[in-house]
């Protein structure tokens, strides 16, 4: 289980007000090192977090022993990345849509599956500030997902890495 995940933004104090709404939790500033820096809490039981770093922030492995070092380099690109995270929120469809809209935030409703393929299970696209990608589900469409998304469907579409 991933409990907090963190994604860079233009605009953290946005982006973390946006995302809190969506998940149905508070926006509040990201406490430490990392001036500018915000997170939207949950609240859930399993503590889920999204931090949101001023996109010039790198994270570094510490010196030694020591922990990660946060640093500011030139701005990120800012064009799309291959991250991506699959959130599901406790809104209904229409909700996550309207949400991701009033940001100005490209929101889409699409399936996915093998290409030539039905769809398996289904997915809100919500792009943060229109360049990062989110996979947001409401509840029922989550269901559908963790039903599919099991070893032993996946063995037997014979996709195993060979050890």
């Amino acid at each position: 289980m991933i409990h907090h995940v963190s994604i860079p933004a233009r605009d953290p104090v946005a982006v973390a007000r946006v995302l809190a709404e969506l998940i149905g939790g508070r926006a509040y500033r990201f406490p430490g090192p990392l001036p500018g820096a915000t997170m939207a809490v949950s609240g859930d039981r399993h503590g889920t977090m999204i931090e949101i770093y001023p996109d010039s922030t790198v994270m570094t492995p510490g010196e030694g022993e020591g922990q990660v070092t946060f640093r500011t380099a030139a701005p990120a690109n800012r064009a799309p990345s291959a991250f991506h995270v699959f959130l599901s929120v406790p809104h209904d469809r229409a909700t996550i849509e309207r949400i991701g809209n009033a940001a100005g935030w490209r929101t889409r409703f699409f399936g996915r599956a093998a290409p030539g393929l039905p769809p398996v299970f289904h997915v809100i696209e919500v792009w943060v500030e229109n360049r990062l990608m989110l996979e947001v589900v409401p509840p029922d469409m989550a269901e559908v997902y963790e039903s599919y998304m099991q070893i032993a469907r996946m063995d037997a579409l014979d996709l195993a890495l060979n050890p």
